[in-house]
């Protein structure tokens, strides 16, 4: 176990953030009473500074959301390929001897939500958005998915980069157009990655029998997508599943104990949102 005990969580805004709801349960159920995690308000131009403030000594390492999640690549000494793959940071670790490692738990934590409700394979998959979260489903697609992903996208600009991240992750990806996004849920899988009320309008263009669905919002939830596609007895997972799975890895890697209590975690963040 690492002799650090800081971590916390960096993003603009970050005042609604479950993260330190989620780590604080961890290192509740892990004993380990000395830790801290924090959030701060921290944008792009403010990172370096702040970085630069830390004493890395203490510090264990860092969570990072948007718009951080690119910006700190070139303050680091190393980056994962998952992390490279899609060009995303949102786990920082502060080695021993000084040096600071980038890796991107969503990824895993998509994956392994998904292995969490069974689905460890899928034959073929739908992505509904282009967007930073789109491009983490496509990188877990690329490990559980045997054939094709179509990705429905609102611009030729975000399909030409679609197309491009899916020939990287060796994943035969085809793009179609945003407003026949309902088509999506016959694909045995889909996960959605848009904004509040972007596939509102799907719900009500569902095919009779529709697949998963992993709409990663959290709130609001559930979603009008969500509601519909469970009424027809689909398996839903949403955002906490996510959150939940990306943050215990993040645990792990912070602590240095493995694995970490991923149950304590998810109580944690119902209890928040509950709150909210």
């Amino acid at each position: 176990m690492t002799s650090k005990n800081r971590a916390a969580v960096l993003g603009s805004p970050i005042a609604h953030s479950l993260s330190p709801a989620l780590h604080r349960a961890a290192y509740r159920a892990l004993g380990l009473e000395r830790w801290r995690y924090d959030r701060f308000e921290v944008d792009e131009a403010a990172l370096p500074g702040f970085l630069a403030g830390l004493d890395e000594r203490e510090w264990a390492g860092l969570s990072l959301t948007m718009p951080l999640k690119r910006a700190i690549i070139p303050l680091l000494d190393e980056v994962s390929a998952t992390a490279l793959s899609v060009d995303a940071v949102n786990t920082v670790v502060f080695t021993a001897d000084g040096r600071r490692v980038g890796d991107n738990t969503d990824v895993p934590g998509l994956v392994n939500a998904l292995a969490e409700r069974g689905i460890e394979k899928v034959a073929a998959a739908a992505v509904l958005g282009a967007g930073a979260t789109a491009s983490s489903a496509l990188a877990a697609l690329a490990q559980i998915c045997t054939g094709e992903v179509t990705v429905y996208v609102r611009s030729p600009e975000r399909a030409r980069e679609m197309a491009v991240l899916g020939e990287r992750l060796g994943l035969a990806v085809r793009t179609a157009d945003w407003e026949r996004g309902a088509e999506a849920l016959a694909h045995p899988l889909t996960i959605s990655t848009t904004p509040a009320g972007a596939t509102d309008a799907f719900a009500h263009a569902l095919p009779a029998a529709p697949g998963a669905l992993f709409d990663v919002l959290y709130h609001p939830w559930p979603t009008a997508l969500v509601r519909a596609c469970a009424a027809r007895g689909a398996s839903v997972l949403g955002g906490l599943d996510l959150l939940v799975h990306q943050a215990v890895l993040q645990c792990e890697r912070f602590t240095g104990v493995t694995p970490g209590p991923l149950a304590a975690m998810r109580t944690a963040g119902e209890a928040a949102l509950a709150e909210d």
